[in-house]
């Protein structure tokens, strides 16, 4: 199988040369085989990579920007998915290829490779869970930090509310002492 890597070889913009830079790059750190493909001097790999991004893949404007990346016919994604799947340890099953020996990672079979409509289902590298007991995981860590801030504001509140109301009387103290008084006042 063939990783196909829709490019523009003279692209103006730098975001663009940067992102096929970094998929290019990392494709050749794994010794991942690909085909670049030049959508900016071939017009047919430019007709192919449009007509085969799948329209809800496609941006508003309808035209997808390199880099576009297939396996073969079957769509895998773009830089932001790519993105995504690097940042998962994924990038195997982004890209539908059976992981290297040694991997943690099962196989994910060509059905569901399909950008990041299959990341749920594609087990997390910790203790062979899915991508949902991982989420799941995720979010009542991030609940129980939530929490443990919430007391340790509790904690502190009352101590602030004190230093306040101090600070509120001390002025109304000084206010008291520092009020002009007229003669009438201090002969009485």
């Amino acid at each position: 199988m063939v990783i196909k890597v829709f490019l523009a070889s003279s692209s103006g913009s730098t975001a663009i040369k940067k992102k096929q830079q970094d998929v290019l790059g990392f494709l050749e750190a794994l010794k991942v085989d690909y085909a670049p493909l030049d959508i900016a001097c071939n017009e047919d790999n430019r007709m192919w990579m449009r007509e085969n991004v799948p329209v809800e893949k496609k941006p508003t404007n309808g035209i997808p920007l390199p880099p576009q990346i297939f396996n073969e016919e079957s769509y895998c994604g773009d830089y932001e998915t790519f993105f995504d799947a690097k940042e998962d340890n994924a990038v195997y099953a982004f890209l539908g290829l059976p992981p290297p020996p040694g991997s943690k990672k099962r196989e994910v079979p060509m059905e569901e490779c399909n950008g990041d409509e299959h990341t749920e289902e594609v087990e997390a590298e910790v203790g062979g869970e899915t991508g949902e007991e991982a989420a799941e995981e995720k979010v009542a860590e991030e609940k129980e930090a939530v929490e443990d801030t919430e007391e340790s504001l509790e904690d502190t509140a009352p101590v602030k509310e004190e230093e306040a109301q101090e600070e509120v009387e001390d002025e109304e103290a000084k206010g008291e002492d520092d009020q002009p008084v007229s003669e009438e006042e201090e002969d009485e």
